[in-house]
């Protein structure tokens, strides 16, 4: 479903965790990062647990120059994927923040 579709949904007064979380995926996908944020802010605030929404989010943040903030999503799926056995989202998460922290200048 296109995010025309899925905003007229909203715009309808539609309104939960999976809705926000296909807005963010594909807001995303479109390199729209502010708006993916916002929207995958949204799911988690809906569904704490959605490790996939917390993945992404962390993921927008970062394209948005927003690395503290990226590694706080992550740090939040990483206990939400743990809090329901998602071992995949857990070490994907894992790896995006050992990375970042790589990158990261030392001070």
């Amino acid at each position: 479903m296109s995010t025309e579709s899925l905003e007229k949904l909203l715009a309808k007064g539609m309104d939960n965790a999976l809705l926000r979380f296909g807005l963010g995926k594909g807001y995303l996908d479109a390199g729209e990062f502010a708006r993916a944020a916002e929207h995958l802010q949204r799911c988690v605030e809906f569904d704490p647990k959605y490790s996939a929404a917390w993945k992404l989010l962390g993921k927008a943040q970062l394209e948005q120059g927003d690395s503290r903030a990226a590694e706080q999503a992550w740090q939040q799926g990483i206990a939400a994927a743990q809090g329901h056995g998602d071992k995949q989202a857990e070490k994907e998460m894992t790896v995006f923040i050992k990375r970042l922290q790589r990158q990261a200048p030392s001070s």
